[in-house]
């Protein structure tokens, strides 16, 4: 079905020729001659793009799109004007228009400019519809890609998941090892028995094996009474055993000892303990450098290994940098109850380009980030660490869908980062940039979308 526009002018030539090449376009339209009627009309009707002049009486184009912020979020907004100015261009972005055109312009311009609106309300769109989906296949689990290497993956642990084996699941830190740990467990065949987690690094040995074994009355001091550890805690269920590798060599072999045998014994018990659990192990070392170099035995890795899934890094999987970017927004807006309703174009181009070392745990951290920052219902690139922009015009590791950004990209992004180092100070920003307020102008026009 073709994209809904409302079109707002008060001079009624404009609005009608607007509408019918429109129309021509194959868009559906309505119009409305003045602020007060697009309200209504945002008011009562959904719209995929809106255009509005931006000089009106009465709610002008500002007014006009900040009611349609607040009655649809998801709508884009592309303001005309005939009194085209740098301050006004500011204005509108900062207030998250889609684009900015300059009155008279070329229909060629405007058809091109609504096509990429029309197409980035698609893709929210098309994300939404893939979170729905999510919801559905996943449960209570869900894991957010569009990834062919992810998907692949999350195919393998739904036919690997039933079977009960154990499995080993490898990957930087930040890249989701426990969530993807929940996936297994939530489509093994034991998705309603307990799902328990351990840090194996974070507890010296006496520690580790009180929690992972439990003990009994007496074992040591203060142990005035029987203690079921995760191993027994976790029966008819699983037990995550996240950075496994940084077990030392006596509870490795005490552990290997469980699993092969499927019992335990209790910390100061005389008694061994069945035991019913499927184990799935994590690390973001190089397994096979870890068992050669000593570290790691290699019976322990064979047991634990029957399945492996590598994880990739976030950098290897940039086109889930948006969809990730919007699933997280909207959840730090609802616990931190604010109206932050979307990512501002050049927000999301920064975070797109970023390299991420701390995997999606870094794009949670900077999302959270923004939203706490932010007073508007739009998270923009001012609310980002101004390293994060600087960073990628300095080194030159912008990217746009996952590719290398072109010379224009790069521009466009560095205009965009010292203007809101200048603090919107245009002719602070052309200072520094070494143009005149005017080079600027053109500039910003050209490149503010880019």
């Amino acid at each position: 079905m073709s994209a809904r526009l409302l079109i707002v002018d008060d001079d009624k030539v404009a609005l009608a020729n607007l509408g019918l090449a429109m129309r021509r376009a194959g868009y559906r339209v309505q119009t409305a001659a003045n602020g007060e009627a697009a309200c209504a009309l945002l008011k009562r009707d959904r719209f995929d793009v809106v255009l509005t002049d931006l000089k009106m009486p009465g709610i002008d184009g500002l007014g006009v799109l900040r009611c349609c912020r607040e009655q649809q979020a998801d709508a884009e907004v592309i303001v005309l004007t005939a009194f085209a100015s740098l301050d006004s261009a500011v204005d509108v972005m900062r207030e998250g228009a889609f684009n900015y055109l300059a009155k008279p312009y070329r229909l060629d311009e405007v058809r091109a400019v609504v096509a990429e609106a029309v197409e980035k309300v698609s893709l929210r769109a098309e994300n939404r519809r893939l979170r729905e989906a999510l919801d559905s296949v996943h449960g209570p689990v869900r894991i957010i890609t569009r990834d062919p290497v992810m998907l692949s993956l999350m195919e393998m642990a739904r036919r690997v998941a039933p079977t009960g084996c154990n499995v080993l699941i490898t990957g930087e830190s930040g890249t989701g090892k426990e969530l993807f740990a929940r996936y297994l467990h939530a489509h093994s065949d034991r998705p309603d028995g307990p799902f328990m987690a351990v840090n194996c690094g974070a507890l010296h040995d006496d520690l580790l094996a009180n929690e992972l074994f439990g003990h009994e009355k007496g074992a040591f001091t203060g142990a005035t009474g029987d203690k079921h550890g995760l191993i027994e805690a976790a029966g008819g269920g699983t037990l995550f055993l996240d950075e496994v590798t940084e077990m030392s060599p006596g509870m490795q072999v005490k552990l290997l000892r469980v699993i092969q045998e499927r019992e335990l014994m209790r910390v100061g018990g005389t008694k061994t303990v069945r035991i019913d659990v499927r184990f799935i192990a994590a690390t973001n070392r190089a397994v096979p450098q870890v068992v050669a170099s000593g570290q790691f035995r290699q019976d322990l890795f064979y047991r634990l290994n029957v399945v492996n899934f590598d994880l990739p890094p976030l950098r290897a999987r940039r086109d889930d940098v948006p969809p990730l970017a919007d699933f997280f927004l909207s959840r730090a807006a609802a616990y931190m109850r604010k109206e932050v309703r979307a990512i501002t174009r050049a927000a999301m181009d920064c975070l797109a380009g970023h390299d991420y070392p701390g995997n999606v745990r870094e794009l949670l951290n900077l999302v959270e980030r923004g939203v706490a920052v932010t007073t508007g219902s739009e998270l923009g690139l001012e609310h980002l660490p101004a390293e994060l922009s600087r960073h990628q015009a300095d080194t030159g590791h912008a990217r746009k869908d996952g590719r290398v950004a072109t010379l224009e990209e790069h521009e466009g992004a560095y205009i965009r980062w010292v203007l809101g180092e200048a603090g919107g100070n245009q002719s602070l920003a052309a200072k520094w940039l070494g143009i005149n307020r005017v080079s600027l102008w053109r500039k910003l026009k050209e490149r503010l979308d880019a």
